[in-house]
This record gives C-alpha cells, sequence and structure tokens, in this order.
C-alpha cells in the first residue's frame, strides 16, 4: 500500500508515517500544504491519501479541497481524512463526491492505533470509514421530524454502525443480534428511505449520504 500524508502538525505528520511505516506500509511521501499535497499524488500515484481537513494558508477547508481535487484525478485514489473536530459540511461534501474509498476520522482515533489501522486498511480496499464520534453527533443533531424520522430506533442503530463503515457481521457482534435480523433491518431502512436496487448505486452509501444531507440541512 502506498500511501501519501497531508497534515501541516510536523509532529503528527511524522508520528503517523513511523506508525505506518512500522507496519511494513510503503509512505511515499510526507507533505505540509495542499499545493505539495497534489504534486505528491500526481508525481507517487498513491493508494491512499491522509489528509488534514485544516490545511495553510487559511486553515479552513484547503484539506477537504485538496482531496475532492485529488479524487477527480486519480478516481481509485482511497482518501482517509483527518479532523481535530466533527465537521458536518466537510463529511457530507466528501460524500457527495464518491463514498467508496473514503474514510473520515476524528485526528484523536490516530492514538487508537488498532482502530485507525483498521479504518485505513477498510477504506484501501473499497469500503467506508467514519469516526463513530461523527456519526454519533451527527445523529444527535437530527430534528425529530427529519425524513429518518420514519426509521424505528434499532434501524438507526444499524444505520449509524453503517455509516462507520462496519459489514453486516460486524454490526450484528456489535448489536447482539443475528446477521439474518441486520439484513431484515437494512431492508427496511432501504424502503423507507426509497432507496430501490439499482446497480450503479451502492445503497448503503446512499442511505448514510442522505442521513448525512438531512442532518446538515436541518443545522442551517
Amino acid at each position: 500500500m502506498r500511501i501519501v500524508i497531508a497534515e501541516d502538525d510536523a509532529l503528527l505528520r511524522e508520528g503517523l508515517s513511523l506508525l505506518l511505516r512500522a507496519e511494513g506500509l510503503d509512505v511515499v511521501a510526507t507533505t505540509d500544504s495542499p499545493t505539495t499535497f497534489l504534486a505528491a499524488v500526481d508525481e507517487f500515484r498513491p493508494d491512499v491519501a491522509i489528509v488534514d481537513v485544516r490545511m495553510p494558508p487559511t486553515h479552513t477547508d484547503e484539506g477537504i479541497v485538496a482531496a475532492v481535487e485529488a479524487r477527480r484525478r486519480r478516481p481509485d485514489l482511497a482518501v482517509l481524512v483527518l479532523s481535530a473536530y466533527v465537521e458536518q459540511a466537510f463529511a457530507t461534501d466528501l460524500l457527495a463526491g464518491g463514498a467508496v474509498r473514503l474514510g473520515y476520522l476524528l485526528k484523536e482515533r490516530v492514538g487508537r492505533v488498532e482502530e485507525f489501522l483498521t479504518a485505513l486498511h477498510r477504506v484501501a480496499e473499497g469500503g467506508t470509514a467514519i469516526d463513530p464520534e461523527v456519526v454519533g453527533q451527527l445523529f444527535a443533531r437530527s430534528r425529530p421530524d427529519s425524513t429518518l424520522s420514519r426509521l424505528s430506533g434499532r434501524e438507526r442503530d444499524v444505520l449509524a454502525l453503517m455509516a462507520e463503515g462496519l459489514g453486516n457481521g460486524a454490526i450484528a457482534q456489535r448489536l447482539f443480534v443475528t446477521d439474518g435480523a441486520v439484513h431484515k433491518h437494512i431492508r427496511s431502512i432501504f424502503a423507507k428511505l426509497g432507496l430501490a436496487p439499482d446497480d450503479r448505486a451502492d445503497r448503503r452509501v446512499t442511505a448514510v449520504l442522505r442521513y448525512l444531507e438531512d442532518a446538515q440541512r436541518r443545522s442551517r
């Protein structure tokens, strides 16, 4: 796995590099700005980019803008975004651009090495990984009259775990239910959100995106 890291905090950038190299992963470049990050993506053609949300010069959304541009240039690039805070609009913007091979974690998750590496590998293998804290805060901000009010409490629990990137088996273990029960809940979620079977779309991703878009709209 070839990785580029874009992080303007030197300590975190070097710490990530050392951690990943210790795991036998190939960190081909580390950068501290959106411009050098995009140049590294073009030059080294990495499999995964780890990108900070807030980067120079304004420390607002430069990292997200660069990540979206990197995905435009290389649609197969996996992107794992790191943020110090829950950036609701940024998470939605990234998902809207295509949610496969995408992760969004809070920086504190890096210190939980096993969880961080699990998320990294999940994203590299084509999945999604959204920080549980991000999902939890977004659900907390959702109002009762949202379009997701049609979902039962258990269905909302399942959707939250889907948003984290968990598969059916992992969801079943987390909720102490059977795989069959999870499959039934997911079918119900799809039906209530009007997501018909379609080979051109990943309904799991679409369901999560529907939630994030709704939460963003109602927080304005």
